[in-house]
């Protein structure tokens, strides 16, 4: 029994909006409707999505948004992810892509993880100003129209279109970071507790890796968000665990094993230290 959250492949995004089958490791689609998946997911490509018209809901993590047109999605692999309905007219672009056919002949393999507004565990969205709407819809034609005059230089020429969508989405990401500009090593911290929360929960852990003493880190994280390094540990781990508890095929047991606890009253312990209820009691209440 599968005891982790779904990760769909290419090919599984591609059955979703065509019976066409191909070996690529890149696919796009403009589409008049979304596939609404309701059961949180994970992906095994990055993806950029143009929504031009209608509204969409988007759930990552346990985060409900509703996202109005004109905007911008962008979704790293680890971002867990679920969609439901919200209008019934949506027109929205979508480029699904490997990050080793991004890659190719990239001397920096760490070019995307470089930027945020994919590596980190939550969705982004760039709502769209006129000025940046009208670039937006000429990059995505023009990249619609590679994809439909195949020829051999296709892969290239896509990810020429690709490094001009991230490089833009940046100069966007710029401008509102220096708007609310917070501390780097706070937002460091952040990016290495989603990589690293199953496994490392101490406070020590994350401010050796980033070089720091305990104190120092506390902090700053402290004074960058209200909240206590600890906290932010203990909120990640238990919004992992209420996505895993909304897989009523999952035992508790096997929710403590997949969260890296050592057994379950363990985690049943931590559970309703920071709910108030068990984890069977959220699961009857919320599932």
């Amino acid at each position: 029994m599968n005891t982790k959250i779904t990760t769909y492949s290419l090919e599984h995004h591609k059955s979703l909006f065509t019976d066409a089958n191909n070996d690529r490791e890149y696919f796009y689609i403009q589409a008049k409707d979304h596939p609404y998946i309701s059961e949180p997911y994970r992906a095994e490509s990055y993806a950029i999505e143009f929504l031009r018209k209608g509204s969409i809901v988007m759930q990552t993590k346990l985060k409900k948004t509703v996202i109005y047109a004109p905007a911008i999605l962008t979704l790293g692999p680890s971002v867990i992810r679920s969609f439901t309905k919200d209008s019934d007219e949506i027109l929205i672009d979508i480029i699904f892509f490997k990050p080793q056919f991004f890659l190719h002949n990239q001397a920096n393999v760490f070019f995307l993880s470089q930027y945020d507004f994919f590596e980190n565990s939550e969705m982004h969205v760039f709502n769209l100003e006129r000025k940046n709407k009208i670039k937006f819809e000429q990059i995505f034609t023009l990249l619609r129209q590679s994809i439909e005059h195949n020829s051999d230089n296709q892969p290239s020429i896509l990810r020429a279109y690709l490094y001009i969508l991230i490089y833009e989405l940046d100069v966007i990401k710029q401008t509102i970071t220096n708007d609310s500009a917070q501390n780097p090593l706070f937002e460091k911290f952040k990016e290495i507790l989603s990589r690293d929360f199953i496994s490392q929960r101490s406070v020590q852990y994350y401010a050796d890796v980033l070089n720091v003493s305990r104190k120092y880190l506390s902090e700053v994280i402290k004074n960058n968000s209200g909240k206590t390094a600890s906290d932010w540990i203990d909120d990640i781990v238990i919004l992992e665990a209420k996505i895993l508890l909304q897989n009523k095929d999952l035992t508790i047991n096997q929710i403590s094993d997949t969260l890296n606890f050592p057994n379950q009253s363990g985690f049943g312990r931590f559970f309703k230290k920071c709910e108030g209820i068990s984890p069977l009691e959220y699961r009857r209440k919320n599932v």
